[in-house]
């Protein structure tokens, strides 16, 4: 159980930001949210193993532009396959579907759930992907100016939209901090005594439970002192503000979301074919 908790935080690379002056590195932020959006609705519709191929050859290209280590992107898979493996095996025993393959015992085996099977394992990979593509080669600040530039038609509404864009920010901000105390707190608590590999199912409870409340203790400290922070800066999130950094849409953003905008539509044309 250690290994399975150090493991998923050591490997855990969502939201963190990689510094570089690739291409993708220097698209404008909106674009990377509208494109990753508009892929999410695309991998969903079922186009086939060459329809997930032209996605799959969309993804690795944007990875060798973005200059992201393999290993990295490697890392960001890893915590989730037991998740995958788990859907996988489900899905096999209980999807009824095209012609018996394997039969063992009572249990068949049939040849559409072997092929969803396939197509969600492609999905998650394909997601995952890009989505730790775009975190690595955006700055947390960038993301909030362009999700709080996507959202400002709902101010008409009295939407709060920089508050939104604020808190998202400000959780993609300590993922990566909150990874690291869990795995001091596990270090501190090892160190007094706490195993959290040995004795029964109730003695792991409560260890897992001496690891949960330290930290959410630590979030609820941290919060509050972020939070003083902001308010000792009279920070206003109803006042008008100006920003430091401003975005700008270029003819590089707009061929990038030409390129996306015809791959999906193409793979979504294709399901349908």
């Amino acid at each position: 159980l250690k290994r399975l908790v150090v493991n998923f935080m050591d490997n855990m690379t969502f939201g963190k930001y990689i510094p570089g002056n690739s291409i993708i590195h220097r698209l404008d932020p909106r674009l990377k949210i509208c494109a990753v959006f508009i892929f999410l609705i695309s991998v969903f519709f079922d186009a086939g193993f060459i329809g997930y191929g032209i996605l799959a050859i969309y993804v690795l290209l944007c990875s060798l532009v973005s200059k992201i280590k393999l290993s990295h992107i490697l890392k960001a898979i890893k915590p989730m396959v037991f998740m995958m493996l788990f859907l996988m095996i489900f899905n096999i025993f209980l999807m009824k579907t095209g012609d018996v393959i394997i039969k063992i015992g009572s249990i068949s085996i049939y040849s559409g759930a072997l092929i969803q099977t396939a197509y969600i394992f492609i999905r998650l990979v394909l997601i995952i992907t890009l989505t730790t593509l775009m975190t690595s080669t955006t700055k947390p600040l960038e993301l909030t100016l362009a999700i709080e530039s996507l959202l400002n038609p709902l101010k008409r509404f009295h939407f709060p939209v920089h508050e939104l864009a604020m808190m998202i920010s400000i959780a993609l901000r300590f993922i990566p901090d909150l990874l690291d105390e869990a795995k001091r707190i596990m270090k501190a608590q090892a160190s007094r005594g706490a195993d959290f590999n040995e004795g029964s199912f109730m003695e792991k409870i409560k260890s897992i439970i001496s690891l949960i409340i330290p930290l959410f203790i630590s979030a609820f400290q941290r919060a509050e002192e972020l939070a003083n922070a902001m308010e000792s800066r009279n920070y206003n999130p109803e006042a008008t503000r100006t920003k430091y950094k401003v975005l700008t849409w270029t003819h590089l953003d707009t061929l990038s979301m030409l390129i996306t905008l015809g791959v999906c539509c193409g793979v979504i044309i294709m399901s349908f074919m």
